[in-house]
């Protein structure tokens, strides 16, 4: 019997990193560890990492698909200026970790990542043209084009959170940060009033459906994609946004873009880690 191919996905964030293993579409090894909080250096924030790849390394792995929050030059796999990682301004991922495991190595933006892992693994799988929108501490966003990640010349592509809107930009009103922005409450007390049906809370998160509706008509007016998919800790609260956000679309200046348009809601679990393992498969 051949031997099965596996591939490893990495979630590096600021607070913790993560890593699993994909074997035939499904995970089947997962390990995290926090991610260090005040390194001395940059060598001791990467021996975590390496130490985090090992443990779910065997002879299957045949690549390793990391998701950083930063700007990446995909093909040298170089990150620049990792959020709320030290030391971490210019760091030659892949061929660290190339040379590090002998195996290919694949370094995208977190969000790009999001997108990926839904056309392989979730609501993407029957689109070829679509946007992944996360909503969590910030908005990030993952073009796909014809199947594949949108192929643009910095990663710099889908970052509609950093849009101009109202008095700031898109991020500051539909991201986890909207609720201490606007309303001077965190997301997650938000989030809990709003479940106990707190009349401020309810329209908070019906303001929230009104600015995110502005989202999805930048997103068509840029790409007008067949289907914009949301992830992230905000969007799994869609039910107290979404009959709002839709009633705010009914204006649009082409109805027929947003009739024909799918509004779907991430239901994947250990999404970041699918979606860096997405990085092989493409």
């Amino acid at each position: 019997m051949a031997e099965k191919t596996s591939y490893i996905g990495v979630d590096l964030g600021g607070t913790n990193m993560r890593a699993g293993k994909v074997t035939d579409m499904e995970l089947i090894s997962l390990s995290e560890m926090p991610t260090p909080k005040n390194p001395r250096n940059r060598k001791e924030t990467l021996d975590k990492l390496i130490e985090l790849i090992a443990s779910v390394m065997d002879e299957t792995v045949k690549g390793i698909g990391i998701g950083v929050p930063s700007v990446v030059d995909r093909k040298k796999g170089i990150v620049y200026h990792v959020i709320n990682i030290p030391y971490w301004d210019e760091v030659h991922l892949k061929e660290i970790l190339q040379d590090q495991f002998g195996i290919p190595v694949f370094v995208d933006n977190d969000a790009n990542c999001f997108a990926l892992g839904e056309k392989y693994f979730g609501e993407g799988k029957e689109y070829e043209n679509f946007v992944g929108l996360t909503i969590g501490t910030g908005l990030g966003g993952g073009i796909i084009q014809k199947g594949a990640l949108l192929a643009d010349s910095n990663c710099g592509s889908g970052e509609f959170g950093m849009l101009p809107y109202k008095e700031d930009v898109l991020e500051y009103y539909c991201s986890g940060s909207y609720f201490l922005n606007i309303w001077g409450v965190e997301g997650k007390e938000m989030y809990r009033r709003a479940l106990d049906k707190d009349p401020q809370a309810l329209e908070a998160y019906e303001e929230l459906g009104t600015h995110l509706a502005a989202a999805v008509k930048m997103v068509i007016l840029t790409v007008d994609p067949e289907m914009i998919v949301f992830g992230g800790s905000v969007a799994s609260a869609h039910p107290l946004f979404e009959k709002s956000l839709h009633e705010n679309l009914k204006d649009f200046a082409y109805p027929n873009s947003i009739k024909r348009l799918k509004i779907a809601y991430s239901t994947l679990q250990n999404s970041g880690i699918l979606g860096a393992a997405s990085l092989c498969y493409q």
